[in-house]
């Protein structure tokens, strides 16, 4: 088999593994780890408000797919719409105080699952890692 095509394989495999564990470790929050990334990239923004497009781009998502995800999290109230009050045809979403809330307790329960999953690593190996995934990214 090609080797570079058996890597990417099992490199998509390992991301399936690392959503379940992370999935997971995220359902005592009642939220997947789809909607963590989602809040997460939101949280990082500096009004934590984004773009609706521009947030589906940075979790590699489709504009469908985001506003798929979006509706139900909308509905809970982790998130809330903004309008574009300069164009109409822009909206942003925003975490709301409950999602600010649910992303931090979530946080932990990720950092932890983190932590676990890369024991057997050391702070070299860890950024070697990080490298090789920007790259591919």
């Amino acid at each position: 088999m090609n080797k570079n095509l058996e890597l990417l394989l099992n490199i998509s495999l390992l991301n399936t593994t690392i959503i379940k564990k992370m999935d997971r470790s995220l359902s005592v929050h009642g939220i997947a780890f789809s909607e963590f990334m989602v809040m997460y990239q939101i949280s990082l923004t500096p009004h934590k408000t984004i773009r609706r497009i521009d947030l589906a781009q940075e979790v590699g998502m489709s504009a469908s797919g985001i506003t798929r995800l979006l509706n139900p999290m909308e509905k809970i109230k982790l998130i809330e719409k903004e309008a574009n009050p300069r164009d109409a045809r822009v909206s942003f979403v925003k975490l709301s105080d409950a999602g600010i809330e649910l992303l931090n307790n979530a946080m932990k329960s990720v950092a932890q699952s983190s932590d676990e999953m890369l024991k057997e690593f050391n702070t070299k190996d860890i950024n070697v890692l990080f490298r090789l995934a920007k790259i591919l990214k």
